[in-house]
């Protein structure tokens, strides 16, 4: 059995790869592509997302090895446009979850998460008597002011954000650009969300959807990194035809230089209290071990370990069915 212990982190991970038009299979201890050109090795074990575009085949003996090293599958429309299925990380540990869920329902909790993700946008603190409107109108120039600096170093007009996904040729360059590389942002926030054990559903300032914690953790990152790769894109090759292929290069090499796949699971923790010495915020303490069996819920306020058998000590006359159950 695999020690759990020694399997890479997700910030020592390369951030995605997109393939179209090629069939994937294992190879040796790894898989690979094979197209016109050749065989090209995929390194799935230091691959933190694999994006299958259209035209791709996939094996179930890949798709195996894809998830026993910890690779996230992701099947997306032409040039990633469009997001359509994932498959799951390989955490064996719900206590991510759990601490996510219990912050997410409690109101008071999700407020404090809500100010903590704000909050971490900005490069002075934020007051404590402002209320979430307020707040929300403080990013909202933010971001304003974002496009426009970018705009302006960038030598790019801009006449503001649209984002029609039936019509997506008929947005400016600098549209399909941003739509482009927030796709990508997006796409390395959900793998490390899920590597991680967290639920890409349960967001705290977005709601709705199932990738709602992603766009929460994407917006962390924006007005650092895809809004001025989308308008430097379209600045320095302002004929450029495959706009969506150069925004892509370009925002790998800036989540390398910037290390983005480290600070996404420090700053989820740091969104969630991670240190805080607040009273209101519950110590949220579960077993470490994710190769053991979970616990038990109990009403009583503590739960009960797993992986004992509880017909064999007292009250086991009591108790056949359940000891039989609480075992598995």
């Amino acid at each position: 059995m695999k020690d759990l212990r020694k399997l890479p982190k997700v910030r020592d991970s390369w951030t995605f790869l997109y393939l179209e038009h090629c069939r994937i299979d294992q190879d040796k201890r790894s898989v690979a592509a094979h197209d016109a050109n050749g065989k090209v090795p995929i390194p799935c074990a230091t691959l933190t997302t694999l994006m299958l575009g259209p035209g791709t085949r996939i094996t179930h003996a890949a798709v195996r090895t894809l998830a026993d090293n910890g690779c996230l599958v992701l099947w997306v429309g032409e040039e990633n446009r469009r997001f359509y299925a994932l498959g799951m990380g390989e955490t064996r540990s719900s206590r991510n979850l759990q601490r996510q869920a219990r912050l997410w329902a409690d109101p008071a909790l999700h407020l404090w998460v809500v100010r903590q993700l704000y909050s971490m946008r900005f490069p002075e603190p934020l007051e404590p008597a402002l209320t979430l409107a307020q707040i929300r109108g403080k990013e909202g120039i933010r971001v304003r002011n974002a496009y426009a600096r970018a705009s302006k170093e960038a030598g790019v007009p801009w006449d503001g954000r649209s984002y029609k996904r039936d019509t997506w040729d008929a947005a400016d360059l600098v549209n399909r650009a941003l739509s482009t590389a927030n796709s990508c942002l997006y796409g390395v926030c959900h793998a490390a969300i899920v590597s991680a054990g967290f639920s890409p559903a349960l967001g705290f300032i977005h709601t709705g959807k199932m990738l709602s914690f992603v766009y929460d953790v994407g917006d962390l990152y924006k007005a650092e990194m895809t809004i001025p790769a989308a308008f430097h894109v379209v600045g320095d090759e302002p004929g450029l035809f495959d706009v969506e292929g150069r925004v892509r290069h370009r925002c790998r090499e800036i989540f390398h230089d910037a290390r983005l796949l480290q600070r996404i699971i420090p700053d989820i923790e740091r969104a969630f209290g991670s240190g805080a010495s607040s009273a209101d915020l519950p110590a949220l303490v579960f077993d470490d071990d994710s190769a053991l069996p979970g616990d038990l819920w109990s009403d009583e306020g503590e739960d009960a370990a797993g992986g004992v058998n509880y017909g064999d000590g007292e009250g086991a006359e009591d108790g056949g069915d359940l000891a039989r159950t609480s075992t598995s």
